[in-house]
């Protein structure tokens, strides 16, 4: 058969099997990137054999690791890096130097690497975390504009642009001892004339030439001038000794500025993904799984100390920058990961001859597994602090950083209204109080939000709504409403429990994330809840209603009616069978546990209205369970029946009151 026919079938081979790796991965909730390296190793010499020799398919997988750095320059966010500019440039600078020279220097110590080269090679790919893998987890999550999700991803484009400088000056480490200063020297001056050159090109060649193909209105010619843009850059770079990943992220920040950005990645990213899945693919290919088996042991404590290890440098760096503790841990536990792009690296180094085929594996092999635990140590990490919060002396640890920070509070200030999260929906709920001459207090917890509040002469509270002491400090007791406009699901649960336990008589507003979230808010105690997506679901029905030709009168009629319904129209029923996962999810956060109503008890045969429970205990009954079905949310004329198992959700002290008058 043709060379240029086997070709295609080893592409087809290795793309049909990523493919099916893929999907598998996906159905089982892990990152795709692990069915594509699946893929590679069952077809690849240590597996099937079905691609015996994979040089041609290493070639072309160059050409998606110049696509995916030159995607994620386009997609570098100067505006999202300025948001936590101190913790992003200070903070990240020092995680990836302190992670070379701690990795890097124990890797040297104990034998691992031979040569200072070597070592802050491993150290620099041990460094980089995966920020396509925590961007994802964080938007499933709706976590993304919350004060660990920015620190995160702060700290992760940091590292994207540590992986340019990286691939252009690393290599020189290989030069001989005496030029190592000198070839170090060269790659500096390298660098730094392509990317004064860049930067001009960016601003003057690059925007108008673009332009000017886009107004062809061909987007065939479009497409080819952002992937010969692309590739001419990365081989540029790499006539210059740079390599063709640098030039190809370069490209990607020169894109990044021009109008057409979107559209240029737009365009971009079939490629790119085609040819990131044979560059992943490829690199299974040199996963041994014998290897791996043989080293198991050595795997398992290579992962635990990257992972603790990354940890450990991580949330203390996060604390040193201002941020409380909880927040400090829950970043470090989110990006103790090795990234993909540490392949990268990898392969660098491999090729320089710095990393043994043994230490290559292992490395690999380690930043495969902390990419396969990395979506599970998300989702648990609540859980994770739940469970210290309940152990005294550790929770009193934890919440040390839940005291409010600063504050401006007037002396004298009374029957206000609070608004918690000053975000775009606090923002103009604000300025509307305002504007009717309401008093308002706003709690949140952003240095840039708390420099705003200043300069409009705001009452604030510097702190995380969800603490009681700040909800004190906020003067709940003498306020006469709450809204809570947070950007994070399990933290305005959080806020809206301790609200209503401190002030149970108090009108809460809650905006809520998600369908899933309106009965678990208003069984918690909000007096009224809004999904600004449903909200605006309303607004357009209204108005395409209205165009129509239907009556006013009728039309409001019927907006309404789905309000007064509280949204039941588009939620599940509520009997649901006992594995209900987006009741777990809603759960999150939330002190429960089952307690069984006994003969006798005093709140048998009493409707929950007539037993005043969170009245009476602070407590919330969530569900109720009765044989095999779970009755979530029950409204307030639900009678209780001898048998009933009921959830109660509550802090110790509202357990115990629970358990002391109805037990």
């Amino acid at each position: 058969m043709a060379a240029n026919v086997l070709l295609i079938v080893d592409m087809v081979t290795v793309l049909g099997t990523a493919a099916g790796g893929g999907y598998l991965a996906s159905r089982l909730g892990q990152p795709v990137l692990m069915g594509y390296l699946l893929a590679g190793l069952i077809v690849g010499p240590s597996g099937l054999k079905l691609i015996p020799s994979p040089e041609e398919i290493e070639v072309l997988s160059k050409i998606g690791v110049a696509l995916l750095l030159f995607a994620l320059g386009v997609e570098f966010s100067l505006g999202d890096l300025l948001k936590v500019r101190r913790i992003a440039l200070g903070g990240g600078t020092l995680q990836i130097l302190l992670t070379i020279l701690l990795a890097g220097g124990l890797a040297f110590a104990i034998g691992v690497v031979k040569t200072v080269p070597a070592a802050v090679f491993l150290g620099a790919a041990l460094s980089l975390s995966s920020t396509a893998l925590v961007l994802k987890s964080l938007m499933e999550r709706n976590e993304v504009q919350t004060a660990h999700g920015q620190v995160m991803l702060g700290i992760l484009i940091v590292q994207d642009i540590g992986l340019g400088f990286m691939l252009a000056v690393l290599p020189a480490l290989t030069e001989p001892a005496g030029a190592l200063v000198q070839g170090l020297l060269l790659a500096l001056v390298k660098a730094a004339l392509f990317f004064a050159g860049a930067a001009i090109a960016g601003l003057y060649v690059v925007p108008p030439l673009m332009k000017r193909i886009a107004r062809t209105g061909s987007q065939e010619l479009f497409v080819l001038s952002v992937v010969v843009l692309c590739l001419g850059v990365a081989l540029l770079t790499n006539i210059l000794g740079l390599g063709i990943e640098m030039g190809a992220f370069v490209a990607g920040l020169m894109i990044s500025q021009v109008e057409y950005s979107d559209q240029a990645l737009h365009s971009i990213l079939p490629l790119r993904d085609v040819f990131a899945t044979l560059f992943f693919a490829s690199i299974g290919m040199l996963i041994d799984p014998l290897f791996l088996l043989s080293h198991a042991g050595t795997l398992v404590s290579l992962v635990a100390v990257v992972m603790l290890g990354k940890a450990i440098i991580i949330a203390p760096l996060v604390a040193l920058f201002g941020y409380p503790l909880k927040t400090a841990l829950t970043v470090g536990l989110g990006i103790n990961q090795i990234g993909e792009f540490s392949f990268v690296l990898s392969g660098v180094a491999s090729k320089l001859g710095l990393f043994s085929s043994e230490l290559y594996g292992l490395t690999v092999g380690t930043t495969a597994i902390t990419l396969l635990l990395t979506p599970f140590l998300l989702k648990l990490t609540p859980f994770l602090f739940h469970q210290l919060e309940s152990v005294p002396k550790l929770g009193r640890w934890l919440r040390a950083g839940q005291y409010p920070k600063a504050s401006f509070i007037p002396e004298h200030l009374t029957d206000h209204c609070i608004v918690a999260g000053y975000g775009r929906v606090g923002e103009t709920l604000v300025r509307l109080l305002r504007s009717r001459g309401y008093p308002v207090l706003v709690i949140d917890n952003d240095e840039a939000t708390l420099q705003l509040l200043r300069e409009r002469k705001i009452p604030y509270v510097y702190g995380d709504a969800s603490s009681e002491l700040v909800l004190q400090k906020a003067k709940l007791n003498h306020a006469q409403a709450l809204a809570i406009a947070l950007t994070d699901p399990a933290a305005t649960r959080l806020a809206l429990k301790r609200a209503a336990s401190i002030a149970p008589d108090l009108d809460i507003t809650v905006r809520a994330h998600a369908n899933q979230e309106i009965d678990t808010l208003y069984q918690l105690g909000a007096k009224e809840v809004v999904q600004p997506e449903f909200e605006a679901a309303l607004e357009m029905g209204a108005h395409v209603l209205l165009n129509l030709g239907g009556e006013v009168s009728g039309v409001l009629q019927s907006i309404q009616s789905h309000r007064a319904d509280r949204y039941r129209d588009i939620l599940p029923d509520r009997f649901e069978t006992l594995a209900s996962t987006n009741f777990g999810e809603a759960m999150v956060g939330l002190d429960g546990n089952w307690r069984v109503l006994a003969k006798g008890s005093a709140l048998v045969g009493q409707t929950l209205a007539q037993a005043n429970i969170r009245q009476m205990t602070g407590a919330t009954i969530m569900a109720i369970r009765r044989g095999r079905q779970l009755l979530r949310y029950p409204d307030p004329q639900t009678v209780l029946t001898e048998g009933d198992r009921l959830l109660v959700v509550g802090d110790a002290q509202e357990q115990a009151a629970f358990e002391r008058l109805f037990g």
